[in-house]
């Protein structure tokens, strides 16, 4: 069996980008998301993975590498053009020859990882495992409508959704898939749908499981999924993800399950509440208090006086002032410094290498 990877927008719709590179190298407890989703492809026993690069793939080669230190062999194939989901597949029809696969979506944040599906498949004969999960706003997704285990239909972010159970973009498939790609139109939205080469599978007949799935699940396509994606990693991590490599001064408080990278520093009036994620060479200055559920990227400073509550700040960000950040996104190399006399708050997303300045009044 082999995996597939999608990395780098394979729809013509593309979500527009705040920060530079691609969705998929947005870290999630300081991880980029897509190291997720290839882990659990490594730990469903799968040696060898094709990651789809669509057009938006920067940095995904050089932080994936051969895939070694995953415990799996990559092979890189570009799109193109994105003509959706299934044409993924086409793409990767010669390196998945006639094997049975796993089509793992790398904005999709699972807590259930692969293994299950695969097992389900294996024990079950069928030609297809696809996982569906509960939402409030089907019409925004693939909608799987069930009639207690037997499915009814499949349709592609319908207008008026018939069932709320979305399909989450992690499917096991038999080789059977291939000819009914091979041979799929594309649909009203321009695009080859995986949810109508599903459908036409099961019309022709071919046993299509659907698996409810266990634990969390999110897609990624918002800037408040990222964080609520971002609270469900720290709140599930095992206790030993949580280690104190850093120097904490004498004084500073530190409550809960928080990791210090190495050669960061936590002065003594510093205040952090887990669950906290901290990478390495990060600088946490006097007064400052941290949490819970925030992630602080390698080598950024939190200045005296700054705090920073459920948000994600990326690598070499810089926090300086009486300013209080909670539900943000910050960027790689921005910079916030607040000068006035009283707190500034603030709950925004700021790009890469942005500058904010608060004057003094």
């Amino acid at each position: 069996m082999k995996g597939l990877l999608l990395a780098g927008g394979h729809g013509t719709r593309l979500r527009p980008l705040t920060f530079s590179g691609n969705k998929h190298m947005i870290p999630i407890a300081n991880e980029p998301m897509l190291f997720f989703g290839l882990r659990h492809l490594a730990e469903g026993g799968l040696s060898d993975v094709a990651v789809i690069l669509g057009p938006l793939h920067e940095g995904i080669e050089e932080a994936l590498g051969d895939g070694s230190s995953f415990g799996v062999r990559i092979t890189y194939i570009h799109q193109g053009d994105p003509k959706g989901l299934a044409h993924a597949v086409l793409c990767a029809r010669d390196f998945l020859g006639k094997e049975p696969f796993v089509m793992y979506l790398g904005d999709n944040m699972l807590q259930e990882g692969t293994r299950s599906f695969i097992q389900q498949f294996q024990e079950n004969p069928c030609d297809a495992v696809v996982g569906v999960t509960p939402v409030s706003n089907p019409s925004s997704y693939g909608i799987a409508e069930m009639d207690g285990d037997r499915l009814v239909s499949i349709v592609e972010k319908p207008t008026v959704p018939r069932s709320n159970l979305a399909l989450i973009g992690v499917y096991v498939f038999s080789p059977r898939i291939h000819p009914i790609i091979e041979n799929l139109k594309p649909s009203r939205r321009g695009e080859l749908e995986i949810t109508d080469a599903i459908w036409k599978l099961h019309e022709e007949q071919r046993t299509v499981r659907v698996r409810r799935v266990l634990g969390w699940w999110k897609d990624t396509g918002r800037p408040e999924d990222l964080l609520e994606a971002n609270d469900l990693v720290l709140n599930t991590m095992h206790t030993s993800c949580f280690t104190n490599q850093g120097t904490t001064s004498s004084g500073a408080k530190l409550h809960g399950l928080v990791r210090l990278g190495r050669g960061s520093f936590v002065a003594s009036t510093a205040q952090i509440d887990g669950p906290a994620v901290i990478g390495n060479d990060v600088r946490i200055e006097g007064s400052v208090h941290l949490g819970p559920n925030v992630s602080i990227g390698n080598r950024c400073t939190l200045g005296r006086g700054s705090s920073v509550q459920r948000s994600i700040v990326m690598e070499d960000a810089v926090i300086e002032g009486s300013v209080t950040l909670s539900d943000c996104i910050i960027g790689r190399n921005a910079r916030i410094l607040a000068e006035a006399d009283r707190t500034v708050h603030l709950s925004c997303i700021v790009g890469d290498s942005t500058r904010i300045r608060f004057a003094g009044t």
